[in-house]
C-alpha cells in the first residue's frame, strides 16, 4: 500500500494570511509573551491594542524575525516559517515599520529605501540614476512629494515616518506591520497614509496596525485583537466593539475620565515672552504664562511649536525678543541655565534627544538632578536618590523588572514615562511638555493627564505641545495656535474647538494681522 503524503496547503487553501500560534517569549525577569495567538485575514487591517508592556511590539518583532520565540510558531499562507532574522521575514513577504525610526541620517532618501537592494550597473557599481527613477516611481505611486536625493537628517520626524512607510511598501510584502505609524503625522498626513493602506488592502495585503489612537482604530480596522500583560485577551471584528469595551479589555478596568482637568486658581505671571524670534524659523512669538495655568500650543508640523520650546529652554539661542521669569528679564543660553531658573523640557523625540539607550532606567531618570539636587559635598546621596526614583516609578506605573534594567529593553511608552519622571524630579516651576503622551496607551494617558492637572493645581505653570487636538482641548486653559513660525491666535478654553484651531493652524497671517 502506497504511503500517503500530505500536501502543503496552497495560498488559496489557507483561511488566514498570517497566523501566530502559542507564541511565548521571555527576557531576564520578564515574561513578555505567554502563549499568545493572532490571526490575520487577507485584504484586512487588523488593529492590535494593548497598554504599554502588553507585548504588542514583542510579538511584532517575532513576526518580523527580530526575535526568535521560545516556543510557538508563525505561519504564512498556512505554512510554518523558520525565521532566523529580519531578512528571512522580508524574503518570506513580511515587512515592518518600527515605532522607533531606524533611518541612516547621512544617507539620501533613495539610499535609505533601497539599502542592500541597490540596482547595479554593468560594472557592479550602484546605478544611482536607476535608483532615483525607482524612488520617483514609488513616490508617484504613494503620492509622496519629496526629493529622493535629500539627506534624511534634513527631514522632519513626520517626513522620516513617511520614508519608513515607503520603504516597507517597496518590498511588495504580503504582510505589512505598522507600529504607531501616525505618532508624528498631522491629520492631513494621516489621511494620506490611510489612502495608502486602503490601496494595499484592496490588493489583498494584510496590515497589522498598532496604535493608541482609538479614533484611528474604528476608521481603518476590520478586526481587533486586545493584549494585556503579555497575554491574548480577546479578538473580534471592529464592528462588534466600541472604545469603552476596548479600553476595559486593555486595562482590566474602566477609565472613567480621559481628560481630568481640574479648575484651579490661576496665579501671577511666571513667564513672559515678548516678540521671541529665531531667524528663519519663527518670529514675534509673544505670550504670558501664569502659575497654575496649562497653556496648550497647537499647530501643524513645521509651525515652529517645538522650536519655540527649545529656545525657551536654551537649546537654541533666540535671535530676537525677550524672556522674563517672575518679571525679571533673563537669557536662557543653555539648558542648565534654564533648569536653574526652574524650567524643564520633555522633548518631542525621546530616542533622539531624551534617552540614553545603553544606560539603566535609574541612570536615565536621575540624569537631570545628579548635579544639583542629590549631592552632599562631592558625594551623591544614592540612598535618597534611589528612593525618589522608586517613588517616581510607582507614581507613573513604569513597567520594568527593576530600576537597573537597561532602558532600551522597555517599551516606548514606558521609556516616555521614565523621561517624565526625570523632569518631575527637578521640581520645576515651569514645565514644558512636547508631545507628552506620544506612544502612551489610553490608561497611562489618563494618568499622565491627571498628573499634569495635579501639578497645575500645585502652582506649576505648564506649556503643553500636542498634535492631538482632543488632548489640547481637554487639558488647556488657553490655546496658542501657530502657523509657519507665527502666532495666528490665542483661544480661551471656552471658545476653542477643533474647527477654529485647525483654521488658525492652516491659515497664514494677513499683512493687516501681522
Amino acid at each position: 500500500m502506497a504511503t500517503m503524503i500530505a500536501e502543503a496547503p496552497t495560498v488559496d487553501a489557507a483561511e488566514y494570511l498570517l497566523e501566530v500560534v502559542d507564541a511565548r517569549k521571555t527576557f531576564p525577569g520578564v515574561v513578555a509573551l505567554d502563549n499568545v495567538r493572532l490571526k490575520i485575514r487577507p485584504g484586512t487591517v487588523h488593529a492590535l491594542m494593548g497598554e504599554n508592556g502588553a507585548g504588542k511590539s514583542t510579538l511584532m518583532k517575532i513576526i518580523a524575525g527580530v526575535y526568535i520565540p521560545d516556543q510557538g510558531e508563525v505561519r504564512l499562507h498556512g505554512r510554518p516559517l523558520d525565521l532566523k532574522g529580519p531578512l528571512d521575514a522580508l524574503e518570506a513577504g513580511i515587512a515592518m515599520i518600527h515605532q522607533e525610526l531606524n533611518l541612516m541620517p547621512f544617507m539620501t532618501i533613495a539610499e535609505n529605501i533601497w539599502i542592500r537592494r541597490e540596482p547595479l550597473n554593468a560594472f557592479g557599481l550602484v546605478d544611482h540614476p536607476r535608483m532615483l527613477r525607482m524612488t520617483e516611481a514609488l513616490f508617484e505611486r504613494l503620492g509622496i512629494d519629496m526629493d529622493p536625493e535629500t539627506e534624511v537628517r534634513r527631514l522632519s520626524v513626520a517626513e522620516r515616518q513617511m520614508i519608513e512607510i515607503a520603504k516597507a511598501v517597496s518590498y511588495e510584502s504580503d504582510v505589512l506591520i505598522m507600529d504607531e505609524p501616525t505618532s508624528a503625522l498631522t491629520d492631513r498626513e494621516v489621511e494620506h497614509l490611510f489612502r495608502i493602506i486602503n490601496d494595499l488592502r484592496a490588493q489583498g495585503k494584510g496590515i497589522i496596525y498598532i496604535t493608541h489612537k482609538m479614533d484611528e482604530v474604528f476608521e481603518i480596522a476590520d478586526d481587533i485583537s486586545v493584549f494585556r500583560d503579555g497575554q491574548f485577551i480577546h479578538a473580534a471584528p471592529a464592528s462588534e466593539l466600541d472604545s469603552d469595551k476596548i479600553i476595559q479589555l486593555m486595562v482590566g478596568r474602566e477609565v472613567t475620565q480621559m481628560f481630568p482637568k481640574q479648575e484651579v486658581p490661576i496665579g501671577e505671571v511666571v513667564l513672559s515672552v515678548k516678540d521671541l524670534s529665531l531667524e528663519g524659523v519663527f518670529e514675534n512669538v509673544s505670550f504670558d504664562l501664569r502659575a497654575g495655568e496649562i497653556l496648550g500650543i497647537a499647530g501643524l508640523v513645521g509651525s515652529g511649536r517645538t522650536n519655540v520650546a527649545e529656545t525657551l529652554f536654551g537649546v537654541t539661542p533666540a535671535s530676537g525678543g525677550s524672556i522674563a521669569i517672575d518679571g525679571e528679564e533673563t537669557v536662557t543660553s543653555s539648558p542648565h541655565q534654564a533648569m536653574l531658573r526652574g524650567l524643564a523640557l520633555l522633548t518631542e523625540d525621546r530616542k533622539e534627544t531624551g534617552l540614553f539607550l545603553g544606560l539603566s532606567v535609574i541612570e536615565n531618570m536621575e540624569m537631570a538632578v545628579l548635579r544639583d539636587g542629590y549631592t552632599r559635598g562631592p558625594f551623591v546621596e544614592q540612598g535618597r536618590l534611589d528612593h525618589e526614583c522608586d517613588t517616581m516609578k510607582a507614581l507613573l506605573r513604569v513597567k520594568t523588572p527593576s530600576l537597573d534594567e537597561r532602558i532600551g529593553n522597555l517599551s516606548g511608552g514606558n521609556q516616555q514615562k521614565v523621561l517624565i519622571g526625570r523632569w518631575l524630579m527637578t521640581q520645576p516651576r515651569i514645565l514644558i511638555l512636547d508631545e507628552p503622551t506620544r506612544g502612551i496607551d489610553v490608561g497611562a494617558k489618563a494618568e499622565i493627564h491627571k498628573l499634569i492637572s495635579k501639578l497645575a493645581g500645585q502652582g506649576v505653570a505648564v506649556i503643553m505641545i500636542s498634535s492631538e487636538l482632543p488632548e489640547v482641548l481637554g487639558m488647556s486653559d488657553r490655546i496658542l495656535v501657530m502657523h509657519e513660525g507665527r502666532v495666528t491666535g490665542v483661544l480661551d478654553r471656552a471658545e476653542a474647538n477643533q474647527v477654529n484651531i485647525m483654521e488658525l493652524a492652516s491659515t497664514p497671517l494677513t499683512p493687516a494681522d501681522a
